[in-house]
């Protein structure tokens, strides 16, 4: 927990008085330069003399004690932070800097792995106290590229894949986005009702409320995007395989990757430059150089793009507000000379529910398995371990959705399973050769692009990349924008239409910090079954829409 944050990790409510948050065009810290700034220019200020990243570093640590008992969007800060900054002060001061990240804050999901002072444990409780056996890869290659690990994001318990959002609180149209046990409820800061999305809200979060340079958030099916759409900030989900997976919490190896979640394109780009550390299919392949090459005005010129319409009508899940913001950006696509196939037959998603939630309970079982077995400091072993923690630790754990999911994921036979094997080729071929490889060939496209809401299921499955970028609000304040995808390591594509995109938009919107927190969801009811009485959730129990 933070020093001074008071906080029921249940309610998400805070203890921060209405006076002290910041009021957009008032906030004191606004007038800071380093207040919206981006990398390249928090660099420039570091180079001449005017910022140190001690003084970054003591600003958003003071501004996350301030503000984070409002927004959760932290679970912990780092105690060497302020010391990791004074090293690369002092590594500039004699002449030796590392790139662009030198310096620069970032904050990690809390499922990415630091062999430091700070904990790992996906949100939960079941891995406070373990230790990782070393740094994430991702974690190794920003510290050399300079950047200053300043804490743990909050998040959606074990990346939203533990159980299922239960009637009474669906049907109050209440959510369960951004609860961990260790922190509570992340709130939105563009109006705290709203929903933060996840499963990386922290991560969202944090640098939409300047609580941070860059934060880093992981995606298995829309958990980057959906939450940089919510929150008004670039999410980009690389292609499956440019960014290591090693000492990250999985959940299943085919889909899962981390990413940037930063308030521009261009810090996007450098970020990534420091993430990439291909494996798998990516592996050996030629990568860019320098991805900030492909940042360029006049990218969208003479491109082709393919406007998914799935939630602009006929859907319950359509959003009258949030397509109108799209609207407007697909004018502003074609006024930046951009030709806009509209619509296209997008690839049928709803055919592969079913197999790709095979695939994901079978690889989470391995995955997370092979994972435990590296912590130091505990004696969680087995998702049936994970189970019984929950279980012994129900009024903490279980106290307002439960865990039907590891139970499902729990009897799974393996990666050998022949119903696994089939799932999977099935997956691939609905979304690569059948769904997004044929889409952009049939009409000769270079992207995608559909409303930052909804359905991210074909670029998830394929493991194709996708971006966030924010466009504008809806006329009650929320954020919108547009998600662009393409097909295998299009990121360089993205990149540029993204650029040309955001330098048209001037900018994003900033939080007002609106509202107050929504009452408590109601109490799931499990903690009162006696544990040998809770009934183990099976395949066949699950909701038809899972």
């Amino acid at each position: 927990m933070l020093a001074g944050a008071r906080v029921d990790r249940f309610t998400g409510r805070y203890d921060v008085a209405i006076d002290d948050r910041p009021t957009p065009g008032s906030d004191a810290d606004e007038t800071a330069p380093w207040f919206e700034a981006s990398i390249p220019e928090l660099e420039a200020l570091m180079v001449s003399g005017g910022l140190s990243s001690v003084e970054l570093t003591e600003a958003y640590l003071r501004r996350t004690e301030r503000l984070d008992p409002l927004l959760h969007a932290v679970i912990e800060t780092n105690p060497a932070a302020l010391d990791i900054a004074a090293r690369r002060d002092a590594e500039r001061r004699a002449g030796r800097t590392r790139g662009p990240l030198h310096g620069i804050p970032v904050l990690l999901k809390d499922n990415i792995a630091t062999n430091d002072a700070m904990q790992t444990t996906a949100g939960s409780l079941a891995l406070v106290g373990s230790r990782v056996p070393r740094d994430a890869t991702i974690v190794t290659r920003l510290r050399a590229a300079g950047a200053v690990v300043i804490g743990k994001a909050n998040l959606s318990e074990w990346a939203n894949f533990r159980g299922l959002v239960p009637p009474p609180v669906a049907d109050a149209g209440l959510h369960l986005n951004g609860w961990s046990a260790r922190r509570g409820f992340t709130r939105n800061p563009y109006g705290l009702a709203l929903d933060p999305c996840g499963s990386s809200s922290g991560s969202a979060v944090a640098p939409a409320a300047n609580l941070c340079t860059i934060a880093i958030g992981t995606e298995t099916d829309g958990s980057i995007v959906c939450p940089a759409g919510s929150n008004a900030i670039v999410g980009l989900k690389p292609t499956v395989g440019l960014v290591a997976q090693a000492g990250i919490v999985p959940i299943a190896h085919s889909q899962d990757t981390a990413g940037p979640m930063v308030r521009t394109v261009t810090d996007a780009a450098i970020t990534l430059n420091a993430l990439r550390s291909p494996f798998g299919s990516v592996g050996g392949r030629r990568l860019p150089r320098d991805y900030r090459a492909f940042l360029r005005r006049g990218a969208l010129r003479g491109a082709r793009i393919g406007v998914d319409r799935r939630l602009f009508s006929g859907d319950d899940s359509a959003d009258a507000g949030l397509n109108a913001v799209t609207e407007r950006a697909l004018d502003m696509l074609r006024s930046l000379g951009a030709t806009l196939v509209d619509p296209i037959e997008p690839p049928d998603t709803k055919s592969i529910n079913e197999d790709e939630l095979t695939v994901l309970f079978s690889e989470f079982k391995v995955d997370i398995e092979a994972y435990l077995a590296d912590l130091r400091s505990t004696t969680v072993r087995t998702l049936s371990d994970l189970i019984a923690f929950n279980d012994e630790h129900c009024d903490d754990e279980l106290r307002f959705f439960g865990q039907e999911l590891f139970h499902v994921a729990d009897a799974t036979s393996g990666l050998d399973d022949p119903a696994y094997r089939e799932a999977r080729a099935r997956c691939v071929e609905a979304t690569r050769a059948n769904g997004i490889d044929r889409i952009l060939a049939a009409d000769r496209l270079d992207a995608i692009v559909g409303p930052a809401y909804g359905d991210s299921t074909a670029p998830a499955v394929a493991g194709y990349p996708v971006i966030s970028v924010p466009t504008g609000t809806t006329d009650d304040g929320r954020p919108g924008g547009v998600w662009l995808s393409a097909g295998f390591l299009a990121e360089p594509t993205l990149l540029g239409f993204a650029f040309d995109l955001e330098n048209a938009v001037g900018g994003r919107p900033r939080p007002t910090f609106a509202g107050i927190g929504p009452d408590l969801p109601p109490d799931a009811g499990i903690c009162a079954i006696p544990i040998e009485s809770r009934v183990r959730t099976r395949r066949t129990d699950l909701p038809a829409d899972v």
